[in-house]
């Protein structure tokens, strides 16, 4: 791992994704305190078992979409799909705003029943 200040980071912008490349993370700081920690995700980030921990934490935490988390996996799909089953986490997530606005247009379908 390295470390970057914002304004190397400024001069060299590719060097966050060369080191990415190489499966190297860097952290980036601006007046000394660290703001961004890159993470390789690629054949070199290490195994698929920590790979596929962090597609699910981010996941969970709403901070990749399912379809970002399963490449970030290396699975399928379907596959990250039935990950996140075993784990017993939501795939499908509405918001109660969400359903009641489903809810509502399904009775406008069925004539206000």
């Amino acid at each position: 791992m390295s470390t970057l200040t914002s304004e190397e980071l400024e001069l060299q912008p590719e060097r966050l994704l060369d080191d990415a490349r190489r499966g190297t993370s860097d952290v980036v700081t601006v007046q000394g305190e660290p703001v961004m920690l890159t993470l390789p995700l690629g054949q070199a980030a290490g195994s698929s078992a920590e790979r596929l921990a962090l597609a699910v934490s981010l996941y969970e935490r709403d901070v990749l979409s399912l379809g970002m988390a399963a490449k970030v996996a290396g699975l399928a799909y379907s596959e990250m799909i039935d990950e996140l089953g075993r784990r017993q986490i939501a795939v499908v997530r509405y918001s109660v705003e969400d359903l009641d606005r489903e809810l509502d247009y399904v009775r406008t379908l069925a004539g206000g029943r």
